[in-house]
């Protein structure tokens, strides 16, 4: 079996979230600890730091990765999903793993995987723990794909746990409140293993709290103890924080290439994860956390966060797709002078998108289209849903035709941005 041949065994005949929702979804960790025993128990062999959180965990899991890397650590990192190619999921030391791996993995355990039918994450994830395992990683950072305490990650003893911030998604799976939906994200804290909150809120502190002291969990969070008082976008296109922690200046002139407005809550939260890795007594120094995270996308490959694609007009694309994300690519977009704005938009069908549109801003020109995926909410249909709520714009049938159009109509001092899909994101990359 081929690269070709093994992408299309794995998408034809296992069920992936991406695609079909919820039907793909295994509230259980049955078939994931089946893969994880015939493989030989390959998440043994590294060291974890298992992350989860609502928004900013693909964030926090790359720039953690690049520090590492950066500190001489041979590092797995396994994120979810991928923009271009199914690899970019699972890296070791920012390399994918290789289409002969893939291939030779799937043509291994093909009949095995027929017998047990894995969701598309369980395959993956075991995936890649095979992946980290054979190549030999010291620590892997591991980005749930879903909630947290039925996740297919959640069979590994991390170091550390890493749980970003609290928001509307997936309340169909996870709970129809954020205590409900905090309760399954805490679901990723163990035993006697530190555990990161990036953000307290006040609505759902008591359900981390409860946790933690029930597992004997040292808790901290992150914006308890570090603060970006502000950043500023500098010359070199990056984003320069100032931070203080204990109200006192810290890592004076840190900067990152990802300039969305809402890294300044990650930074936070991976400053605190460093310090609870280096009291584990990783050899991490100041000097590992400035290349790190000044270098993030060349180490890690990150794409699709708040990612400027052209000057004049700007054009930025973000894949930002529940109630928080939105709620900060607005406010950033607020801030950008500019003429007009022009926003090429598309979501998934089972999304709450009454609570996205209603975010909105009323004086944007709307590009309405939907993605080449099954779960795509058409874009005719999500127009009629979009004009009630004061919004104006036409339809595409494709992603291209709205970008397409979006391009030739803005001038060079508007902004035209493309959200609201991970899938929207990933066709115009």
């Amino acid at each position: 079996m081929n690269y070709s041949q093994a992408i299309e065994f794995i998408y034809s005949t296992i069920p992936m979230f991406h695609l079909v929702g919820k039907k793909a979804y295994k509230a259980d960790l049955k078939n994931t600890l089946a893969l994880d025993k015939h493989l030989k128990n390959p998440h043994k062999s590294f060291k974890s730091i298992h992350i989860a959180g609502t928004n900013g965990k693909g964030s926090v899991s790359h720039m953690l990765a690049s520090v590492l890397q950066d500190s001489g650590f041979r590092t797995g990192l396994f994120t979810s999903p991928h923009l271009k190619d199914f690899r970019e999921r699972i890296k070791v030391n920012g390399l994918m793993i290789s289409e002969d791996e893939v291939a030779g993995f799937v043509t291994k355990n093909k009949s095995f995987i027929e017998k047990i039918q894995p969701s598309f994450f369980e395959l993956t994830t075991l995936m890649a723990f095979d992946h980290f395992c054979e190549h030999e990683v010291e620590y892997a950072i591991i980005e749930t794909g879903l909630g947290g305490r039925l996740d297919s990650t959640n069979i590994i003893k991390p170091i550390i746990s890493v749980i970003t911030n609290i928001s509307w998604d997936h309340a169909d799976l996870l709970g129809d409140s954020l205590v409900k939906i905090a309760t399954e994200k805490a679901g990723i804290i163990k035993q006697n293993i530190p555990v990161v909150v990036g953000e307290f809120q006040d609505e759902i502190n008591l359900v981390f709290e409860d946790k933690a002291d029930d597992l004997n969990a040292e808790l901290t969070y992150a914006d308890k103890i570090y603060f970006v008082k502000d950043s500023i976008q500098t010359v070199d296109d990056m984003q320069m924080f100032r931070i203080e922690k204990n109200k006192k200046p810290f890592l004076e002139g840190l900067k990152t290439p990802l300039l969305g407005n809402y890294q300044k809550k990650n930074i936070a939260t991976v400053l605190a994860s460093i310090e609870k890795l280096k009291e584990k007594g990783l050899q991490i120094s100041d000097s590992n956390i400035y290349r790190g995270i000044k270098n993030v996308i060349n180490t890690t490959g990150l794409k699709g966060r708040w990612q400027i694609l052209s000057q004049k007009p700007m054009i930025i694309c973000d894949t930002g797709h529940n109630e928080g994300g939105i709620k900060q690519i607005v406010a950033q977009l607020e801030k950008i002078k500019k003429d007009k704005l022009h926003i090429v938009f598309g979501m998934v069908a089972d999304k709450e998108v009454n609570k996205i549109l209603e975010l909105l801003p009323k004086d944007a020109i709307y590009y309405f289209t939907n993605a080449d995926s099954p779960r795509a909410l058409k874009a005719d249909e999500f127009n009629k849903m979009a004009i009630e709520f004061g919004l104006r714009g036409e339809s595409f049938s494709s992603v291209q035709a709205a970008y397409i159009k979006a391009k030739s109509f803005a001038k060079p001092d508007d902004v035209v941005f493309i959200g609201g899909s991970t899938f929207v994101v990933a066709e115009v990359l």
